[in-house]
């Protein structure tokens, strides 16, 4: 049970023993009576309660929902890291394997004596075969199927019901009679129908609690792969790091490192804090955080993310975070927070599970007294040697051992589990099963242009120098841009620097504010700036050159001209440019049948040119940042919207969206404003999340639709719905199988979801409709 601080109405606990969904159900139930509960989320792949707690949290409150847990026969404490939990996982699921090894050894004399040899004579007044039978089996019904027992007893006790009860009373009652066949003779106060029956069902006890072994070490098993993306960024997070101290590298734990600290990470290591390069450079791996397979690379001042790889030199990292607040703390902590969802659904399948042990009790007995009634008769008219008594046992147990709970308790988180775990690994971060739901059904997106669309910066586009002088335009804009941090300034200067130039000596700069610069470059008047500017300082601009520049500027471009002793020489061309997957991620979100809509604050002249060139028909445009929530409203009233933007300036639209995607978070992957973060900023990673979204929900219903067949087509099979035309009924063993089966499917079903990867999309690849799943 994980209490982060006392301040907190939010206590979290770990809840050992759960086998289906009844005991979750159970666990909420007995959290929910505490008079000073307000909700309750139990998960159940991951064993963990989330309990909201009015009225102030204290450390008696915490005391008071373990005793409370422990009380209704389970066990809870307070949350280990959750690689220790991990570890204690895998440790259980080794003693399960232990116990299915000897079930089995055990089981296969058991199938021996019971089906295959003939007569073996007696010993004393019994049966030797089946003496020998009733031995090989006590050990699988009393160590192996110990764990089964000791669950349906502590659910017995507090008035419950789970799937170990079910088991407990099918083995038992199948151990039961099987045993006083074999007892018979020494016991002369039992009913004579008993000792007289050839029919006993040791081998079908042994073989369900094999089968349920079986399913219970292979869906254990899934379980830990279904958190295997999660415990991967776990183990992201270093213990050691290196810090610099005076001329050394002085080695220390991680939690002692504070904001600020020199940290030294050498090629190969992992980066253990969030920061900025303060010395050297090289490529980074940053594909376990934002799903980017290509190396960056990095050099000084630029910011780098906790669990990133340093692929090939020594850097030096100046830290921004503690080891609890860095983006892969957050993602890790965000992916929690989302497995602990329910859908509605959910809440349905809990209130089914809730009674479904009672019913199917209800069920096997009403089966075990039609067939102990009306038996004979069935039984002549097929032709079937065997009693009426044992066609009821056997009706009994098979029904009790078929149904199965667990399948419908796992159909869901299961799902959410790896589909939220496998959105991290890849820099989708999905905050809850609800905004999953919502993208499924989402048939409206709205763009932001700027930062979505577009790159979200300025860059040349066009250079061009009169006469052949675009190489000297841009060396003169950039001897004076270099005096300026104007992002107009930034695209430039990044261009020049680009082409391996230094910079050339300026002299005498003045900014005209709103105008642009002057100044002296080789001892020569120069400016760079408008149209206003540049007639000041040149005897005269050509008329064409004027149309020219007006037909640039309606499309957003900002043309910045260039004079050289009172003559103009140029322009560069500078404006925000579209991104290169842009066109084909909206392509694919209009093949899936979504109608997308830009939504800006930019002219409709801008717009509708951006619009044009990437497929976008609806364009919204010279909403202002606080009327964005507006617009949104309205379309909502066509559709379920989802709105993609940045996060910051969308905030508005994000929130009354009825899913919000901020994209490009980086390190503020912790944004309120929306349902969906990625940490990246390419418009395909929101085509990914999207894709994602549709996966998972679609596993969710597949692993329902399963569960649900499965009870409501074996149910009435063990119960023997088809003996009385085919004299066919489900063995126990069988049946056993069949419940084993079915909650391992669901589980491997979920865990198929690892297979899906984010669609590749790129000009230089062509279109790509597909993603692996």
């Amino acid at each position: 049970m994980e209490v982060n601080d006392l301040d907190s109405d939010i206590v979290s606990l770990n809840v050992t023993g759960m086998t289906c969904a009844a005991c979750a159900s159970s666990v909420e139930r007995v959290l929910s009576n505490m008079h000073f509960v307000d909700s309750v989320s139990v998960n159940l792949p991951l064993e963990k309660a989330v309990i909201s707690i009015s009225g102030g949290l204290t450390a008696k409150t915490v005391e008071d929902c373990i005793e409370v847990v422990e009380k209704a026969g389970f066990g809870a404490h307070e949350v280990m890291p959750a690689l220790t939990v991990r570890e204690n996982n895998e440790l259980e699921l080794r003693k399960k394997f232990y116990s299915m090894v000897l079930a089995f050894v055990l089981t296969l004399p058991v199938f021996v004596f019971s089906m295959i040899l003939g007569d073996m004579g007696r010993i004393g007044p019994f049966d030797l075969r089946l003496f020998l039978a009733m031995l090989a089996t006590l050990p699988v019904y009393f160590v192996s199927g110990a764990a089964f027992h000791k669950g349906a007893w502590r659910s017995i006790l507090r008035g419950a019901g789970n799937m170990d009860v079910l088991i407990h009373l099918g083995t038992t009652v199948a151990m039961l009679w099987s045993c006083l066949v074999v007892m018979g003779p020494a016991l002369p106060m039992i009913p004579e129908f008993i000792p007289a029956s050839d029919h006993v069902f040791f081998d079908g006890a042994a073989f369900i609690i094999c089968f349920v072994l079986l399913g219970s070490f292979l869906e254990g098993q899934a379980k830990l792969k279904a958190t295997d993306s999660v415990h991967g960024l776990m183990k992201l997070q270093p213990t050691e790091v290196r810090v610099i101290i005076g001329d050394d590298a002085v080695s220390m734990p991680i939690d002692r490192v504070g904001k600020g600290s020199l940290v030294k990470v050498i090629a190969g290591e992992i980066i253990p804090l969030d920061g900025f390069i303060h010395t050297g450079e090289g490529a980074v791996n940053e594909s376990n955080i934002t799903g980017e397979s290509l190396p960056s690379h990095k050099r000084s001042g630029d910011e780098v993310f906790a669990g990133t790889s340093n692929l090939d030199s020594t850097i030096v990292v100046e830290t921004t975070s503690l080891v609890d607040d860095t983006v892969l703390s957050n993602i890790i902590r965000l992916v929690d927070e989302a497995q602990m969802g329910k859908a509605p659904i959910q809440r349905l399948v809990d209130k089914v599970a809730g009674v479904f042990v009672p019913i199917v009790l209800g069920l096997s007995f009403s089966a075990f007294l039609f067939w102990h009634i009306a038996g004979d008769s069935v039984l002549d008219a097929v032709g079937v040697e065997m009693t009426a008594s044992e066609l009821a046992v056997m009706a009994l147990v098979s029904t009790l051992v078929i149904a199965c709970p667990c399948a419908l308790g796992l159909a869901t988180p299961t799902a959410l589990v790896v589909g939220t775990g496998v959105g991290a690994r890849n820099g989708l971060l999905i905050k809850g099963i609800e905004a999953l739901e919502t993208s499924y059904k989402s048939g409206i997106v709205v763009l932001d242009k700027t930062g979505t669309i577009t790159v979200g910066k300025p860059q040349v586009v066009d250079i061009r120098g009169f006469q052949g002088n675009s190489e000297e335009t841009l060396r003169i804009a950039a001897a004076l841009e270099s005096e300026s941090s104007h992002p107009l300034a930034t695209a430039v200067n990044d261009l020049w620097k680009s082409k391996g130039h230094g910079s050339s000596t300026v002299s005498g700069t003045k900014t005209l504010a709103g105008l642009g610069m002057t100044g002296y470059v080789d001892g020569v008047e120069v400016a760079i700036g408008s149209l206003d500017l540049i007639e000041t300082k040149t005897d005269s601009i050509p008329m064409e050159v004027e149309a020219e520049i007006s037909e640039m500027s309606l499309l957003g471009s900002n043309v910045m001209l260039v004079s050289r002793d009172r003559k103009l020489i140029g322009w560069i061309e500078v404006r925000d440019t579209i991104r290169e997957s842009s066109l084909l991620a909206i392509e694919e979100m209009q093949a899936m049948g979504i109608e997308v809509i830009m939504l800006t604050g930019d002219r409709h002249e801008v717009a509708g040119y951006i619009a044009s060139k990437v497929g976008i028909e609806r364009v919204i445009s010279g909403v202002k940042p606080e009327e964005k929530g507006g617009a949104i409203r309205q379309l909502q009233e066509e559709g379920v919207v989802t709105m993609i933007g940045d996060g910051i300036n969308d905030a508005a639209a994000l929130t009354i969206a009825d899913v919000g995607i901020a994209m490009g978070a980086g390190s503020d992957i912790a944004l309120d404003s929306a349902d969906i973060v990625l940490v990246g900023d390419d418009l395909t990673h929101a085509l990914s999340v999207i894709q994602l979204s549709r996966a998972t929900m679609l596993k969710i219903r597949s692993n329902l639709v399963w569960a649900f067949l499965y009870n409501i087509l074996g149910i009435p099979l063990a119960m023997g719905l088809l003996f009385p035309w085919t004299g066919w009924l489900l063995p126990p063993s069988f049946a056993a199988a069949a419940m084993a089966l079915s909650s391992v499917s669901v589980v491997m079903n979920s865990l198929l979801l690892n297979r899906w990867s984010p669609i590749g999309l790129s000009p230089s690849k062509g279109r790509n409709t597909k993603s692996t799943m």
